[in-house]
């Protein structure tokens, strides 16, 4: 993202907010004349809250015109220090949203103590970014584009300059980006290249699983998924960042589920669920997106990144319910359902990443219909083989603003994954609890005792958008890893 950041600890002074076409302030509930006696506007800014009818806190933006010569167009908001995360960050996406097609954009916050201040702004840079990251558009007409170069931001000066907001949004508008495009934009090949071209401009090792090597390793559960499709480019690929000089004990492990198209193969969606199924390898973006990210602010642990590429096409050759086939790890599976394909492929990608020993291993999908029943599409669920950690997994939901809700994984769920002819059935044909026993299932996978975290994200796409990000698919998951490694210091 090539934009200016500039910042300053005082407030705008009227030539400052003059020479703006646009400008974004957050201002604390009740306003006190004491604490911004030197914010310019603020009586205009009383006024048309008052005409408003705002007798308290908002939720949603003040917009109005100042009265100088460039008219700036100002969004505001006044609101309590206490606010969460999640309401914080839906409140600033609010506020950018009249502001498109900038320039420049003034960010004031005012009023509040410092660490207060610094919190408002990450939000408000966070939502400024996200709602000015580029994504794909195929429309013959799309209108003269104008890019946000430069972002004044009055009111702090933090010496970090932000580096992880910055590093989340780039993580989070590449996951967006990929998941956005079309399925004939985006098959496992025109993957793969994208991926090796970042593999190259940020130097990390790359490996890539194809067909032929993952019958090597006995995949059988991954080519099952893959054998119907026509072209046979499917694969896992496996991306290395290693920290310079000396690096903490422990690596950590980010797998993604990344089906380029889902059908449902010979258990066919119909077409209300398949429309949109381009969108069924978030997962891997979503890993993708956190690699990135790690990668920018130069982590201090070792971190692989991998991606699970496959469509799941029907067809003669198609994997069909009542097959039996065995996983890498001599696991053998009866399949139930071609449509639950995407624990078939992490199955095999979870036992191969596992086999290295990592410390943590984090795995992305959009996994299951019964998480969004259970949950909406504004919450994601997660679930662990560390039942001590759920306390930490909430706490960098609700801190982040990306939320999750953790789910059982009790051993009593297996009776309904138990097969007669095979080791395990790969779902049960009731559906009951689905989002569980794919957990349960994913989880014989996990080899070498490591830390594992399943997060299934019924919350990948949500109407209007979700907290700071303004688009229908969200890119859940970069900023709530971030927040669960860096902050809650699982690595």
């Amino acid at each position: 993202m090539n934009i200016k950041l500039l910042q300053t600890a005082k407030l705008p002074t009227p030539d400052h907010i003059d020479q703006l076409t646009d400008c974004v302030m957050v201002l604390p509930y009740p306003l006190r004349e004491k604490d911004l006696q030197s914010l310019p506007y603020l009586k205009e800014i009383r006024q048309r809250r008052a005409r408003s009818n705002r007798r308290k806190e908002d939720k949603s933006p003040v917009v109005l015109d100042l009265p100088n010569r460039k008219a700036t167009h100002v969004s505001v908001a006044c609101i309590k220090p206490a606010i969460d995360s999640f309401s914080l960050l839906t409140l600033a996406r609010k506020l950018l949203d009249s502001h498109r097609k900038i320039r420049t954009v003034g960010l004031v916050v005012a009023g509040f103590d410092k660490a207060e201040t610094e919190r408002v702004a990450e939000a408000l840079l966070a939502a400024t970014l996200a709602a000015n990251a580029e994504m794909p558009a195929f429309k013959k007409k799309t209108g003269k584009k104008i890019h946000l170069d430069t972002i004044n931001l009055f009111g702090i000066n933090a010496r970090h300059a932000f580096q992880r907001t910055f590093a989340e949004a780039e993580g989070n508008a590449l996951a967006r980006s990929l998941a956005m495009l079309p399925p004939n934009k985006l098959t496992p090949s025109d993957y793969l290249k994208r991926v090796k071209t970042l593999a190259g401009e940020y130097r990390w090792k790359m490996d890539f699983y194809g067909v032929s090597e993952l019958k090597k390793k006995k995949a059988g559960a991954f080519l099952a998924v893959c054998q119907g499709s026509p072209t046979q480019d499917a694969g896992i690929v496996r991306l290395q960042y290693k920290p310079a000089g000396k690096s903490g004990s422990g690596k950590l492990a980010l797998v993604g589920k990344g089906i380029c198209y889902d059908t449902g193969g010979v258990s066919l969606k119909p077409p209300r669920y398949m429309f949109g199924m381009h969108e069924d390898m978030q997962g891997s973006a979503v890993a993708l997106g956190t690699f990135l990210a790690l990668t920018k602010l130069k982590v201090k642990f070792p971190v692989e990144c991998w991606l699970a590429l496959a469509m799941n096409h029907i067809g003669p050759k198609s994997y069909l319910p009542n097959d039996v086939v065995t996983a890498s790890d001599g696991t053998t599976i009866e399949v139930v359902n071609t449509d639950a394909e995407g624990r078939m492929v992490l199955a095999d990608t979870l036992a191969i990443a596992s086999k290295l020993k990592p410390k943590l291993i984090i795995d992305y999908a959009t996994l299951t219909g019964a998480c969004m029943v259970a949950l909406g599409t504004v919450y994601s669920g997660v679930f662990t083989n560390r039942e001590e950690l759920h306390a930490e997994l909430i706490a960098a939901g609700h801190d982040s603003g990306e939320r999750v809700w953790p789910f059982p994984q009790d051993e009593d769920y297996d009776k309904q994954i138990e097969s007669r002819i095979a080791d395990v059935k790969q779902c049960s044909p009731e559906g009951a609890a689905d989002h569980i026993l794919a957990a349960r299932f994913l989880k014989r996978f996990v080899k070498n005792n490591s830390q594992w975290v399943h997060v299934d994200l019924s919350s990948s796409s949500n109407k209007g958008g979700l907290a700071h990000v303004p688009t229908d698919t969200t890119g859940f998951g970069v900023r709530y890893t971030l927040n669960l490694l860096l902050d809650k210091k699982l690595m």
